[in-house]
């Protein structure tokens, strides 16, 4: 092995290491952020939809049903987080440092 195999298999070492380092500290928690706002602002376009779910009465239910279809694989998710209070509770709490 010469020294210039050693330098480079070094230095891919260094890389993966750095690159691992960055993620952890910068992109993994700019990741969960990004992803925590989205289901939010999911979650919000979902309950102006069909707050009727909810028993809340919305007067655009009926042009809002047109959209079931689309969104009906992601509404029982929805649903499920909605009503599991502790959970969006926690979640609130988490982002006001509570």
């Amino acid at each position: 092995m010469t020294l210039a195999d050693r330098i480079a298999s070094y230095r891919e070492i260094v890389e993966k290491w750095l690159h691992g380092l960055y993620h952890g500290m910068v992109e993994g928690p700019a990741f969960e952020l990004i992803e925590k706002e989205a289901e939010d602002t999911d979650d919000v376009f979902m309950l102006a939809c069909f707050a009727d779910a909810f028993g809340i009465p919305s007067p655009i239910s009926y042009y809002t049903a047109e959209l079931l279809p689309y969104l009906a694989d992601e509404f029982a998710g929805w649903e499920r987080r909605l009503w599991d209070r502790g959970t969006l509770v926690e979640r609130k709490g988490q982002q006001y440092h509570f």
